[in-house]
């Protein structure tokens, strides 16, 4: 175990039973932009990815081919991904709902895309008006349709932890539906808090029942919201795992617009402080990643939610 310190950073405790370095997928772009209760216009979006490629995410979701009468938040998709320079040295997943979307992807050049399915009926029918198997069934579709096309595919599973209309989500539940996600090829599968219910025994468990099911953790990430207060608690568990890839989002801006109750996701910057803490590698300028979510909050027209942003902000 090593010790080190510098001003304005959390004194790093390296535990060697934990990942040496995670990877964040930062979905502010996208999960957090879509939750806005107005546009925000595109060239600030563009700008916004730009510096957070510039703070050292290398994994930046950009935006979502949806029907923009459902998000209309993302109705600038293709403009978005025409202005924004698609380095190949970077990830920039844009998430497609259907056939429509994928197409609509492939068409602006994109070189991976995200995928989602739920392990609940309600939010099945809550977020795209079908049931659990026909939106399985689209995400099985696009996947193949993706991967014939040469583009990677990450797969979302929301509604792992629990479901704001039914509550409680069987373990088993969760295995059955992930395995098949697997089953179709997706690259990785991040497990949705999509509520943030859930806590570090239940992460944990669920985590372990999966390893058992035959999937890999090295394609597991956790998709964390912090509704509860939990978020970086779960993370901490899934870290005990040996889960090395984490959602979050700059500011802590976002949450689903489909599900009730789903509040911010986890802020990226307060990530960073754990992960820096405990001595994990994560590429990530925190000073420069604090820098953004303080300008795009100037731009939302309110302050950011990450504490230590904030924090860290009033140093300055």
């Amino acid at each position: 175990m090593s010790l080190t310190t510098d001003l304005g950073l959390p004194m790093r405790v390296a535990d060697p039973d934990l990942p040496a370095r995670v990877r964040i997928y930062e979905v502010g772009p996208r999960d957090g932009l879509q939750a806005e209760p107005t546009a925000v216009p595109v060239e600030v979006k563009a700008e916004f990815v730009r510096r957070l490629i510039a703070a050292g995410l290398t994994s930046v979701e950009l935006t979502s081919f949806v029907n923009p009468r459902r998000v209309p938040q993302l109705a600038d998709a293709r403009e978005l991904v025409r202005i924004v320079d698609l380095d190949a040295g970077l990830r920039h997943p844009v998430l497609v709902p259907n056939a429509r979307g994928l197409d609509d992807a492939l068409a602006a050049g994109v070189s991976e895309v995200a995928v989602f399915s739920s392990v609940t009926e309600s939010f099945s029918q809550a977020n795209l008006g079908a049931t659990r198997l026909d939106v399985a069934a689209a995400q099985a579709q696009v996947t193949k349709d993706a991967l014939a096309a040469g583009v990677g595919v990450r797969g979302y599973l929301s509604m792992v932890f629990g479901d704001p209309w039914e509550g409680p989500v069987a373990v088993e539940e969760v295995v059955a539906a992930a395995t098949a996600m697997a089953e179709t090829g997706v690259g990785s599968i991040s497990l949705g808090d999509t509520i943030g219910v859930a806590t570090p025994g239940h992460v944990r468990n669920v985590i372990r029942a999966l390893v058992a099911a035959g999937i890999p953790v090295d394609r597991l990430a956790l998709h964390a919201h912090d509704t509860y207060g939990q978020a970086l608690t779960n993370v901490y568990a899934a870290l005990l795992e040996g889960v090395t890839e984490f959602d979050a989002s700059a500011g802590g801006v976002g949450g689903c617009p489909f599900a009730l109750s789903a509040t911010g996701n986890l802020a990226t910057e307060d990530l960073v402080w754990m992960l820096d803490g405990l001595g994990i590698d994560t590429g990530v300028d925190l000073s420069a990643l604090v820098e953004t979510s303080t300008w795009l909050a100037g731009h939302l027209g309110r302050p950011t939610v990450s504490r230590a942003a904030n924090a860290l902000a009033l140093k300055n």
